[in-house]
């Protein structure tokens, strides 16, 4: 019967450790905005499919226009980050 209440207790400590782990990765960042102040958006499309997904995605995001402040390409993916100009609704 102590056995049983030693595993228990373990198996309890090990869940609420797992949980505890899990729940510290969870976070959400600040929003990152320009140098001049503009809230920037970060868009991520397919590698595969070049820039043009990303620039499709970036004009519907600001018809009025967008400065890109920077791009990066990963394995499977590319990535824009940009900053809608003065007057584009976002």
């Amino acid at each position: 019967m102590k056995l049983g209440k030693v595993c228990g207790r373990r198996a309890l400590f090990v869940m609420l450790t797992v949980s505890a782990m899990a729940l510290g990765g969870c976070s959400s960042a600040p929003p990152l905005f320009s140098a001049d102040g503009r809230p920037t958006q970060q868009i991520s499309c397919p590698a595969g499919g070049g820039w043009r997904n990303c620039t499709d995605n970036a004009k519907a995001l600001c018809p009025g226009g967008y400065d890109v402040i920077d791009q990066s390409t990963g394995d499977t993916s590319n990535s824009l980050l940009v900053a809608c100009r003065a007057g584009a609704s976002q």
